[in-house]
Formats: structure tokens, C-alpha cells, sequence
């Protein structure tokens, strides 16, 4: 039997109140399928806060284009694209979500099978809300982009490619994961739990795609910010969750891409990183367009000058010598 999209994309609609079997396997729409799912932590070793519970939400009417969102993320993990021929660039994302959920497809599958057609292995990181009851609830998602980087690097020969040719790249809420890599990669936020963790979680290079930066209130995504940091935050604790103000020369170059008439986070988040970047002389790429807001992704930016930005994102990766 062959099953349509309208199909899939309605069945999709039903797995948060599905098997637990069901809901495992919600990431397996025929054709947008990733290649294979595996999860960052050793089994048993996070305990999810008391409720908590994965939903997927489909937010798209159109049956050509899914819009899906995954909340209440109990299981981290890391799902992956293959291409046919790998030609040993690694490249893990992030989706955003205003730290309240982790977008499945506009920011996620859509680069990641984009990229796995150019010969990249693609890693799609779905980590941990800062606001889902966890201990220790805002150095969680960076515990999680660690950790994704350290097991990629891992499992580099079983991938088939290159632990020195590792990007990490973010949209929104993810490009705050992203970003806080550059500043805090050597931070410790976690206890290490096996050989993985005897790794570095520096990325070779880090892009942020309309990031979430800042938590200074003047320029930060306010659901974001009350997410990872709370309400009514000390200085030491904006400051310590803000990257463009813990700038140091041994930051990963940095790619950064903005839309000018963003009103959901402003371009100020990547003008202040970019200039926080050029202070301490780490490499930085910034491409900033008029139009595009927000969230514009890859289909979203059809027909805008924006556009063509996958395409810079891949250049700079090749001139960075990843791809």
C-alpha cells in the first residue's frame, strides 16, 4: 500500500497520544525519513522531570510542505542523513524553537537532506528545553550540544568522516545551543559517562541562522531568554548565557546569517557577535538581507534575495576547508 503525504502528515497529528512503539517511530515519513536515530545518552542515564512527555505537533494546513514540532523532549538524540557518498564533512544542527519546542522539518530535515545530496553526513540534534523541569534546566541544551559533538566525533570512522571537519550549526533558539559552543565548548556541565566524553566538543566551525544571542533585554528573544534563564536574572547569569560577551581568540570561526527585518529576534543578536568575534580576531562571515523575517528556513525564502543562502553556507564551508 502506498500512502500519501496528506496521509503521513495526518497520521502525524495522532502520535502524541500513540504507543510508546508509535511514537518512536514518528520520524519515519517515507522520503523525509533521516537514515538512522541515535541517542546521546548511555540508557537510564537522564531521568526526564516527573510528567514530561514527547508530543509532535504539526503546525502546516499544506500536505506539500510539513511543519512539525517536537515538545516536551524526554530522549535527546541525534538523527542522521547519510549520503551516498560521504565526502566527510559533518555537519550537526540544531533547530529552534524559542527553547519551548525543537522544530522537526523548516529547520532541521529540510538543510539536512539539502546537505546529505552534496555528499554531507547530517546530524539533527533534538535537545533538552531549559524550561522542561530539568536539573541544572539552563546549561541543559548546551549539555546536549557537547555531548553531540563529542559522540559524533566518536563515531567518525563508523560514519565515514573526518573528526577534525565538524561544523555545528543553529536557527533561532538553536543558534543560541549553537553559539554558546564558540564561548563555553570547554565548559564543564556535565559528569563524563564514557570514552565519548574523553573528546573535545569544539566544533570546527559554528553558524548561527537568525540566532538567538543575546540575553541582554534591550536585544534578546524574550521567550527565550525567560526559558533559559528565568525572569529576574543576576548580571553574572545574563552575562554568562550571553556569548557575544565572553568573546576569546580560541572560538571556532563563525558564519552568520540575518534578515534585517527580522521582529521575532533581532539582527542586533549577530551584529553584536560579529563585532564580538572581529575584536578577538576569530574568522567571521555575515551575510545580513533586507527582507526574509523570520524563520524563513530553506521554502520560506523562495523568491527573496535570501534565497541563495544554503548556498553561501556551503561556499563558506568549503573555503573553511569542512566540505
Amino acid at each position: 500500500m502506498t500512502l500519501g503525504r496528506r496521509t503521513l502528515l495526518t497520521a502525524s497529528l495522532a502520535l502524541p497520544f500513540a504507543s510508546a512503539a508509535a511514537q518512536a517511530a514518528w520520524t519515519r515519513p517515507a522520503g523525509l525519513a533521516p537514515d538512522a536515530s541515535i541517542p546521546l545518552w548511555p540508557e537510564g542515564h537522564i531521568k526526564p522531570p516527573p510528567g514530561l512527555m514527547e508530543q509532535v505537533v504539526q503546525r502546516s494546513n499544506d500536505p506539500d510542505a510539513s511543519d512539525r514540532m517536537l515538545q516536551g523532549i524526554t530522549r535527546p538524540r541525534l538523527d542522521i542523513f547519510r549520503p551516498a557518498k560521504p565526502n566527510g564533512a559533518a555537519v550537526i544542527l540544531a533547530p529552534g524553537g524559542g527553547y519551548r519546542y525543537v522544530v522537526i522539518d523548516k529547520e532541521g530535515y529540510e538543510l539536512a537532506r539539502w546537505l546529505k545530496e552534496r555528499g554531507v553526513t547530517v546530524y539533527v540534534l533534538f535537545y533538552r528545553l531549559p524550561g522542561d523541569g530539568w536539573t541544572n534546566g539552563a546549561d541543559v541544551p548546551l549539555s546536549d550540544a557537547q555531548r553531540a559533538v563529542r559522540l559524533v566525533r566518536s563515531r567518525a570512522k563508523s560514519d565515514g568522516v573526518d573528526p577534525a571537519r565538524i561544523a555545528f550549526g543553529g536557527f533561532s533558539a538553536g543558534g543560541q545551543v549553537a553559539t554558546s559552543l564558540l564561548t563555553r565548548f570547554d565548559a564543564k556541565v556535565y559528569d563524563p559517562v564514557d570514552a565519548a566524553d574523553t573528546l573535545s566538543a569544539r566544533p570546527d566551525v559554528v553558524a548561527g541562522f537568525y540566532p538567538v544571542v543575546s540575553m541582554a533585554p534591550a536585544i534578546a528573544h524574550a521567550v527565550s531568554r525567560e526559558k533559559l534563564i528565568g525572569t529576574n536574572p543576576d548580571a553574572a547569569r545574563e552575562t554568562l548565557y550571553s556569548p557575544e560577551r565572553n568573546g576569546r581568540a580560541d572560538m571556532p570561526p563563525l558564519f552568520l546569517l540575518h534578515a534585517e527585518n527580522d521582529s521575532v529576534v533581532k539582527v542586533e543578536n549577530s551584529l553584536h557577535l560579529h563585532e564580538a568575534a572581529r575584536k578577538v580576531g576569530v574568522p567571521c562571515e555575515a551575510h545580513y538581507f533586507a527582507e526574509g523575517e523570520h524563520g524563513f528556513g530553506l521554502m520560506k525564502a523562495t523568491g527573496l534575495p535570501v534565497a541563495i543562502w544554503p548556498d553561501l553556507f556551503r561556499n563558506w564551508l568549503a573555503a573553511r576547508k569542512i566540505v
